[in-house]
């Protein structure tokens, strides 16, 4: 993980060395996310029927262009994820909060449309489960590191003012084991349209 880490932050110095231009913003908007589990157990609640949440993101990036068509975007946002899901007659919620850092190479396709793919990593910063009335942290209950991609498109409204729409596909298991029991693995999914602002 060091070693990828390391190996990202190179080749991010490296384009930036080589950027035609650099330009600064940040970017807010909403997010609708889902949790979804193999097998559809956690334990032994039995089982679950999964809905999606609403949520919101927020937070900076840098536009590094190294072609007349092409740039690299790094990001760093704040965001809140999750599920609602019901067992028994019961309604509940998980509630995620990550600092998500996205990658995001952007071709134009145009001079406003841009097609974007691109990876992400995400740290984990908060967990709460509600039942009812009752909220309990459970962090503990899931991992700190998930890892995604991302697939997007955008649209400069003008020079400053942008539009992202994102599909977020989470690759990596973000639940630990005594969490979810047997061979259950749970995997978190996005869409997300944020409205940005370059500098």
């Amino acid at each position: 993980m060091k070693k990828i880490i390391l190996s990202a932050m190179a080749v991010l110095a490296f384009t930036i060395t080589n950027a035609q231009e650099v330009k600064f913003g940040v970017k807010v908007g909403g997010n609708v996310s889902s949790l979804n589990v193999n097998g559809g157990e956690i334990g032994d609640i039995g089982v679950l029927r999964f809905n999606s949440i609403v949520g919101v993101q927020a937070g900076g990036f840098a536009e590094i262009k190294v072609a007349s068509n092409f740039a690299i975007q790094p990001e760093v946002l704040f965001s809140t994820e999750g599920s609602e899901f019901g067992f028994e007659g019961t309604d509940a919620k998980i509630n995620l909060s990550y600092v998500n850092v996205p990658v995001m190479a952007k071709y134009f396709a145009s001079e406003k449309i841009s097609l974007q793919v691109g990876p992400q990593i995400g740290f984990l910063v908060g967990a709460k489960g509600k039942m009812g009335d009752d909220s309990t942290d459970i962090k503990d209950s899931f991992k700190s590191i998930n890892f995604g991609v991302n697939f997007g498109l955008g649209y400069d409204i003008n020079e400053k003012v942008l539009i992202d729409f994102r599909y977020n596909l989470g690759l990596s298991n973000i639940a630990e084991e005594e969490f979810m029991g047997g061979d259950s693995k749970m995997k978190s999914s996005a869409f997300s349209l944020a409205l940005g602002y370059k500098f």
